[in-house]
């Protein structure tokens, strides 16, 4: 597991502590883990919908009449 260093300001510091039952580290690394999720299936979803705007939706017939003009 990377270990990494976060700067929080001295007043919220200060709150944590008041809450000292929390597990800090734990709590960033699920909302880190839970934004990461958010944007892979916001890029995903963006890649379906570009997929399917790229799609050629004439039929066999289109293309034919398409091609005569």
């Amino acid at each position: 597991m990377t270990n990494i260093t976060l700067s929080i300001e001295d007043d919220v510091y200060k709150k944590m502590k008041k809450y000292s039952e929390i597990k800090w580290s734990d709590f960033v690394r699920k909302i880190i883990q839970k934004r990461i999720e958010e944007l892979e299936k916001l890029n995903s979803e963006i890649y379906a919908d570009q997929k399917l705007l790229s799609e050629n939706w004439l039929s066999k017939e289109d293309n034919l009449a398409w091609k005569n003009l």
